[in-house]
């Protein structure tokens, strides 16, 4: 199985850090929250990962490598323009179309079982499964309606509070079949504003994992500062 880590991002919120790193390579309780990601994917059993590009693209060739050290196969594609989360996995359709893939965020702190996911997915016939995870706070988040036998019903990103109608969030990883390409167009695209929700309502199924552990997405300095202290308390 292939994965798409995306880890173009710039970070603007994580300001003046990110002037000098790439988001994904800043240290979070000691380690890199792309580092962790190798780690769990290996972990899984999966060898083949594709990381997409922008942001001081050599920092993270230099430290990745060809994944080798993580017993990994690592490729990339660097994006001069920013492509956004669907965009960058449009682009990589000829390297995608063969068989079920990952979706990764690369910049959000999670515990997550791969192949636990991977096993869930392969039992059912979806086009496409998100992880999820329940928060009381779903300000900044895309936030899922789901349904009967896990289908999502509606998804919405980043409500306004007043407009928020679930607590269950998008943990930005998912497991999507080959058909998905129908649906992306190239250039610029985003997953939770842009094809989420033109794949409900074209009746395509998506389901719903949850996943066991947290995940924290570090945007901004004081998020950092909390995923941080939770990774140093942590037995």
């Amino acid at each position: 199985m292939k994965v798409v880590l995306l880890a173009a991002g710039r970070g603007t919120r994580l300001k003046p850090w990110t002037d000098a790193q790439p988001k994904v390579l800043i240290p979070v309780a000691g380690k890199a929250p792309l580092e962790r990601h190798l780690e769990h994917l290996r972990a899984a059993g999966i060898e083949d990962v594709f990381i997409n590009l922008h942001h001081r693209p050599d920092l993270i060739r230099g430290r990745v490598g060809d994944g080798s050290r993580w017993g990994l196969r690592v490729r990339y594609a660097f994006e001069p323009e920013l492509l956004g989360t669907a965009g960058a996995v449009k682009n990589l359709e000829r390297d995608l179309s063969g068989e079920p893939f990952l979706v990764v965020y690369a910049d959000n702190t999670v515990e997550a079982d791969y192949a636990d996911l991977v096993r869930f997915a392969a039992d059912r016939d979806a086009l496409g499964v998100i992880a999820v995870v329940e928060k009381d706070d779903v300000s900044g988040s895309g936030i899922l309606d789901i349904g009967p036998q896990g289908r999502i019903a509606r998804f919405l990103e980043k409500p306004e509070p007043a407009a928020a109608f679930s607590r269950w969030v998008n943990a930005g990883i998912y497991h999507f079949r080959p058909r998905l390409f129908e649906y992306l167009e190239p250039g610029f695209a985003d997953f939770g504003r842009d094809v989420f929700p033109l794949l409900l309502e074209r009746g395509e199924p998506l389901l719903a994992y949850v996943l066991k552990g947290p995940v924290v997405a570090v945007d901004t300095p004081d998020l950092l500062r909390t995923a941080t202290r939770a990774g140093r308390e942590s037995p």
